[in-house]
This record gives structure tokens, C-alpha cells and sequence, in this order.
């Protein structure tokens, strides 16, 4: 097996959507074009999290093939590398085990595998896991309750650049942030394999007071697609479901 490229759309939040599409129903979209939809709610020391939010967290991401996870401000740095690198791990598993169902039988996953073989496919997770190219589309709520949370945001993004740049794939970033008064959706941060010089990012955020996770998800894989395109890479589907 060869590493393939991975896609992901990583949504930071701490409150539900409430304007725009059904952001489950664009999280199965994304998943269906190949882009995987992980999802971290982040609240402060004072909150607890609410049913509904979290509730809608757990939706997107299983809708989206990827991660779900309420996490204290605090705590932010760790939680976007761990759910990052879990679901380009769940990601991978999928692929082999749809290869171990095409060699084996319908039946046979990487579980279901005797102790010694289990080990090895294990080992080739992990390897791709290393290896793969992995494209990841951080896609920010920056309404009215999460602006004195944006410093937080920006220091854990950097980490995750420092983290991940570590393995031997290649890596590349993008920060999108929500709501935009004009496109739903504003770029800050260009496709870039380091997010460590962010600076100011943040700072002058102007925040809303509603939040259209929905169109942000849409918008956000338009830019997704659009980005593949604009590579030179019209040759491939953009859609194309990801492999190996």
C-alpha cells in the first residue's frame, strides 16, 4: 500500500448552529466527496455542556466520517492533535479494512484478524498514518461567545502545526473563520504547512452574535474543492473518495 492523501475539515465551536443548513446533513456531503469532518466543542472553566450542543457536535463529526470531542478551554492544544491524528488513524483503518474485505471476505476487519496479523496490519496503520499527505481545513466560530477564546484557538492551531510537522508526510493547513457578513465564511490563513506565525490572527475578529455552522461547512468544502482544483490537479475528481 502506497500513501494517499487525506482530507479533513476540523470545526471548532462551543455553541449550536442556528441559521443555514442542516450542518449533519453537509457533514454527510463532505464524507461522500472524501473529506472527513471532525468537530471540537470548546468551552471555558464556567460552562458545562449543554445537551443540545453536544448532542449536534457528536452528530457532524459521525456524519462526517470523523471525531467528536468536548474539551475545556484549557485543554485545547492537546485535543486538536489528538482528534486530528485519530481521525487520519479511523480514516486509514476504513481503507484497509475495505482492502482486507476485498482479499478476504465481506466479513474479515482489521478486529476480527488473529493476535500476529492484527499486529501487522496494525503496524501498516501506523505507518501510512506517518507517511500520507494530509490536508487539514480548520474552519473557526468566531461568534459573539467564543471571542475570548480565539487566543486559546490560535496557540493550540500553532501546536498542532509543530505536532504533526513531525511526521515524514507532508502536511498542509488552511483557517477559515465564521460568520462572514459577506461569504459566510472569511479565509485567514492561505493552504501552509506551518500555522506557528499566526501573530495577529485573531485579533481583530469581528465577532457575530449567530452561528450558520451548515453554510460554514458547505462553504468551507466549496473551498476545499476549489483549493484541489486550483493545484493544477483538474485532471482528478475532487471528490474522489480517498485511498491508498
Amino acid at each position: 500500500m502506497k500513501a494517499g492523501r487525506l482530507k479533513q475539515i476540523l470545526l471548532l465551536t462551543d455553541g449550536c448552529s442556528n441559521y443555514g443548513e442542516d450542518p449533519v446533513a453537509v457533514a454527510a456531503l463532505a464524507r461522500n466527496q472524501g473529506v472527513t469532518v471532525n468537530v471540537i466543542g470548546v468551552l471555558d472553566d464556567q460552562q458545562t455542556g449543554e445537551a443540545q450542543g453536544l448532542k449536534e457536535v457528536e452528530s457532524i463529526a459521525e456524519a462526517g466520517g470523523g471525531v467528536s470531542q468536548i474539551v475545556y478551554q484549557k485543554n485545547l492544544s492537546e485535543t486538536v492533535q489528538m482528534v486530528t491524528k485519530q481521525a487520519m488513524t479511523q480514516t486509514i483503518q476504513g481503507v484497509v479494512n475495505k482492502e482486507l474485505q476485498h482479499i478476504l471476505g465481506e466479513s474479515k476487519t482489521i478486529e476480527e484478524l488473529p493476535p500476529e496479523q492484527r499486529g501487522e496490519v496494525v503496524e501498516i496503520v501506523d505507518d501510512l498514518g506517518e507517511t500520507c499527505k494530509l490536508e487539514v481545513l480548520v474552519l473557526v466560530d468566531s461568534s459573539a461567545s467564543m471571542h475570548h477564546k480565539l487566543p486559546t484557538v490560535k496557540e493550540a492551531l500553532a501546536d498542532l502545526s509543530l505536532s504533526l510537522n513531525a511526521r515524514s508526510g507532508s502536511n498542509q493547513f488552511s483557517v477559515y473563520s465564521f460568520p462572514d457578513v459577506k461569504h459566510t465564511i472569511k479565509q485567514r490563513v492561505d493552504w501552509t504547512s506551518e500555522l506557528s506565525a499566526m501573530h495577529n490572527l485573531f485579533s481583530k475578529l469581528s465577532s457575530g452574535g449567530y452561528t450558520p455552522t451548515g453554510p460554514a461547512l458547505k462553504e468551507a468544502l466549496y473551498a476545499f474543492t476549489h483549493k484541489s482544483i486550483s493545484r493544477d490537479e483538474s485532471r482528478v475528481d475532487p471528490y474522489e473518495e480517498t485511498g491508498f
